[in-house]
């Protein structure tokens, strides 16, 4: 995600006018909004808008004074086409508020159900631009939730003047559609034990030693795990030879 808006709180913007370098910080992932629909001439397929809603903090170097920390809010838009079969059954549920009704759970379509999967997104760089430099394609947002201005304690900034900061973000995530399907799998009757532990009370009939010689040698706790992960059958020698 190259060249994200940064929009600043108040005192932020304050700082980014005066500041003459910037430094990155960290970005927190704070809400994802999703939305799912259909494609018509496709049927099956669904396209999935996903909204990343993040907070990133950096450093604004302003003359020999100390760095200023500074806060803002980055927005990036996805859109992803997925298959999620398709259906047309009517859902209903018991599940209800009392006292009152729930109208999520009184009835709903069997349409498949957007998740988004993600991490803390990793800060790769920040440039602060001059109000000169400033990219006139850049579109202003409209509707920020309320809960998302909520995490910043003061309002933020989406004018055009003074100067602005672009951020760089790398994302990792995973997004996919789950829908409810009937299967159908073994059952079989409750499995009650009907054998007895005799270990207990410390009294255990068997050799601590020759169960400690059964257990493998740990080899990753000593080593790094191999990332191509190499088999254990090679270590098998060495479990005979440490005590």
């Amino acid at each position: 995600m190259e060249d994200l808006r940064f929009y600043p709180t108040q005192s932020s913007q304050c700082a980014i006018d005066r500041a003459i370098s910037i430094k990155a910080g960290a970005a927190e992932l704070l809400y994802v909004y999703i939305d799912v629909e259909p494609i018509g001439f496709n049927r099956g397929f669904y396209t999935v808008d996903v909204r990343y809603f993040y907070r990133v903090t950096a450093d604004a170097f302003v003359g020999a004074a100390r760095p200023v920390q500074i806060c803002g809010l980055c927005v990036f838009d996805k859109r992803v086409i997925l298959f999620g079969s398709e259906g047309n059954a009517k859902v209903f549920s018991s599940e209800v508020v009392f006292d009152g009704l729930d109208e999520q759970n009184i009835m709903k379509s069997n349409l498949p159900t957007a998740v988004v999967e993600a991490v803390d997104p990793i800060v790769l760089n920040m440039k602060l631009v001059d109000v000169c430099e400033c990219r006139p394609c850049d579109c202003e947002l409209t509707e920020i939730p309320p809960c998302i201005c909520a995490c910043f304690g003061s309002d933020l900034c989406f004018g055009n003047d003074g100067k602005r900061v672009y951020v760089t973000l790398g994302q990792f995530s995973i997004i996919r559609l789950e829908r409810e399907t009937q299967l159908l799998m073994p059952v079989y009757d409750y499995c009650m034990p009907e054998k007895e532990c005799g270990c207990g009370g410390g009294s255990c009939e068997d050799d601590p030693c020759e169960i400690f010689r059964h257990v493998k040698f740990p080899v990753n706790e000593f080593f790094p795990p191999n990332a191509m992960g190499a088999p254990c059958d090679n270590y098998q020698s060495v479990k005979g030879c440490c005590t």
